[in-house]
């Protein structure tokens, strides 16, 4: 049966079969949550590592007035960052976006994986390097990013990533965002959100709806955002 943290790591280093048989042992517990349930909040100790093999979450933070930043979506294979446990307590909350199956590892059986396997370390190693560009892109995105250019960034980068782990195909792939979750994560409205959306349709370049993205003309959606995926390093990095 496939597993989305070994396909999501098998993407960046050639895996041998002992490592994948250590990432599934890894894995055994298991459990499943619903929508809307907090994996880890703010304050919370850095301990266990959560990784997604089935639905999507989320990491944010809340302002004071009330108002929230999404800060990344964790999709099938990804993780939390191992790196954190240097903090005393967690700097921000991850909450499911789906119902989704979550598996929980001592923070000390991540460090042991790491430790003991130099492939499943090198693919650790580019996870967090991905991650690390992905937070860069989207510090340009809200820096520098007209709206409709924020929008078709993100849009293009998260078919890219589902693509990488083999949920996405013919330029479609789930994609369970309200237009309040997006105008979160890209810093808009849900009204200016629901403006770019209606735009993006009309041009015939995407359609966002009913938890599914269908990318109509990839080049574009990529001429538009100034997308180029090299910051992925994945197998795959362009529209289309």
């Amino acid at each position: 049966m496939s597993n989305a943290f070994v396909e999501r790591l098998r993407g960046y280093a050639p895996l041998s079969d002992a490592d994948v048989a250590l990432l599934k042992e890894s894995c055994r517990t298991v459990r499943e949550v619903p929508a809307g349930h907090h994996l880890i909040r703010e304050g919370d100790p850095p301990d266990p590592v959560f990784v997604m093999l089935e639905g999507w979450a989320f990491g944010y933070k809340m302002l004071p007035d009330g108002g929230r930043q999404i800060l990344a979506f964790l999709m099938p294979g990804d993780f939390c960052d191992v790196h954190i446990a240097v903090l005393k307590a967690m700097d921000h909350n991850v909450v499911t976006l789906t119902n989704a199956k979550i598996a929980s590892l001592p923070r000390a059986q991540m460090e042991a994986l790491v430790e003991a396997r130099p492939t499943i370390t090198q693919a650790f190693w580019w996870s967090q390097l991905v991650d690390q560009g992905v937070l860069r892109a989207w510090i340009v995105s809200m820096g520098r990013r007209k709206s409709e250019e924020r929008v078709a960034h993100l849009m293009c980068e998260l078919y890219i990533r589902m693509r990488n782990i083999g949920l996405a195909s013919d330029d479609q792939c789930e994609m369970p965002l309200t237009q309040i979750v997006l105008a979160d994560a890209v810093g808009l409205t849900p009204v200016h959100v629901n403006r770019v959306l209606k735009k993006l349709r009309l041009a015939k370049v995407m359609e966002l709806n009913a938890g599914s993205l269908n990318i109509i003309d990839p080049v574009k959606l990529a001429q538009i955002a100034g997308f180029d995926g090299n910051y992925l390093h994945g197998r795959l990095q362009k529209v289309g």
